[in-house]
């Protein structure tokens, strides 16, 4: 690695970190503290290492000179080894003499056997934020590697309070009691719903040209090409089928079976494969079901994708697919626990409700709307009934645009539209309550 090549790189970071516009999100940082920041790649996880060197410079912590930024998918360190990563602060220290920079190493994963260098960083005294587009960057084997001188932390794609922040919509109190406040943002989420929370695509000229793009790279640049496929074709085959299938259970036979439809061939130890590197890339995260025993909870799931926007690329007429996406994305953001330990659930035994938390003790059923009879029926019955077997939860709806509440067998079950429950601030307290 030619050394003055990563000056080069080094000095550009620190003249262009600063200028990057950003939409503060609520991520607080510890001080001295180590972070790998994972997530769905263009989640926003650069963006939160540009925040943090801006509010350390804007509170004169630091200055532009302290900052030792470098992005491992830049093309001039594509044949950079993990020996030679030590070029890095070698680089630094003959521009700052005697200098203690502030590591910020974007997209690490690129470099097999990284994990050593940012271990001797830390055991060093460093202080260092990671960023990587891999799960597995959050495993055990990993954790242990890092002896435990790192915290890991999910990012993902802008909630709905993000976006509006991002376009200069900012909620005031009691927001939905005023209609003009509410009708920008009623029309505000339209795009969202269907476009996702990607930061990157908000000013795309073509957003839906930008998400393929984006898709196409997680797929074959982070999952193909890193797992070696050979038949992409087969694997691009089960993707859109997952995408087609969000609000169903699969079982891998069945995808199995999805796939020798089409005259390919292919093992039930592969598809369970294929799934996982979908999960690590972050493309797809499984929802278990919640009745079944902890031995057979991993082979019947349901499986979402993790932003509407990549999602609705593979949708005609799909609003019933986007909504119940989109309150599993947001349900996932609320409850995801990194820790390999799962806090949200869909419930399927004698009834069926979509989804269940049980540390907040919430049955939340999703409809697009109530409007039609055997909708009505089938919906609330099914809560209805799943209530009065487990009374310690609350029962919510979450539709398209309905408002209302339900009074049934002594029980309330309120509906509310998804662009509510979405800013929902009571929601959010809970959460870090239960939590």
């Amino acid at each position: 690695m030619d050394k003055q090549s990563i000056k080069s790189i080094i000095l550009e970071k620190q003249a262009a970190v600063q200028n990057y516009r950003l939409i503060h999100r609520d991520f607080a940082f510890g001080e001295r503290i180590n972070y790998v920041l994972v997530g769905l790649r263009r989640a926003g996880k650069s963006c939160l290492l540009y925040q943090d060197i801006q509010d350390r410079i804007k509170a004169g912590e630091i200055s532009s000179r302290d900052v030792l930024y470098v992005n491992f998918e830049d093309e001039r360190l594509a044949s950079v080894k993990s020996e030679e990563l030590g070029v890095i602060l070698d680089a630094y220290m003959e521009l700052y003499p005697g200098g203690q920079p502030l590591f910020y190493l974007d997209e690490i994963q690129n470099v097999d056997g990284w994990e050593k260098f940012a271990r001797r960083l830390a055991d060093s005294q460093y202080r260092v934020m990671i960023t990587g587009s891999n799960a597995k960057m959050l495993g055990r084997e990993m954790c242990s590697t890092l002896g435990g001188r790192y915290i890991p932390r999910e990012v993902f794609p802008f909630s709905f309070g993000e976006y509006l922040s991002w376009h200069g919509v900012e909620p005031g109190d009691n927001w939905e009691y005023d209609q003009h406040a509410k009708s920008v943002i009623v029309n505000q989420f339209e795009a969202y719903f269907h476009e996702g929370g990607i930061a990157e695509s908000f000013d795309q000229p073509d957003k839906r040209e930008y998400l393929n793009a984006l898709y196409q790279k997680i797929l074959l640049g982070d999952i193909v090409e890193r797992n070696s496929i050979r038949n992409s074709r087969v694997f691009r085959f089960l993707a859109k089928k997952l995408a087609d299938s969000v609000m169903q259970p699969c079982s891998l036979s069945r995808l199995q079976n999805m796939v020798r439809s089409t005259g390919e061939t292919i093992s039930l130890s592969t598809v369970k494969d294929y799934l996982e590197y979908m999960q690590d890339a972050y493309l797809f995260f499984p929802v278990p079901n919640l009745a079944s025993p902890m031995s057979e909870q991993m082979t019947l799931q349901k499986r979402y994708m993790a932003d509407n926007g990549i999602l609705n690329l593979f949708l005609f007429q799909g609003e019933a697919k986007l909504l119940e996406n989109m309150v599993a994305v947001e349900l996932n953001r609320r409850f995801r626990n990194t820790a390999e330990e799962t806090l949200l659930y869909y419930y399927n035994k004698n009834v069926e409700v979509d989804f269940c938390v049980p540390s907040a003790r919430i049955a939340i059923q999703v409809a697009y709307s109530l409007d039609d009879g055997a909708t009505y029926e089938r919906e609330v019955g099914w809560l209805q009934k799943f209530l009065k077997a487990f009374p310690e939860y609350r029962g919510l709806i979450i539709t398209r645009d309905t408002e209302r509440q339900i009074e049934a067998d002594g029980r309330t079950i309120e509906v509310v539209p998804v662009w509510k429950w979405l800013l929902d601030s009571r929601v959010n307290d809970e959460v870090k309550r239960d939590l």
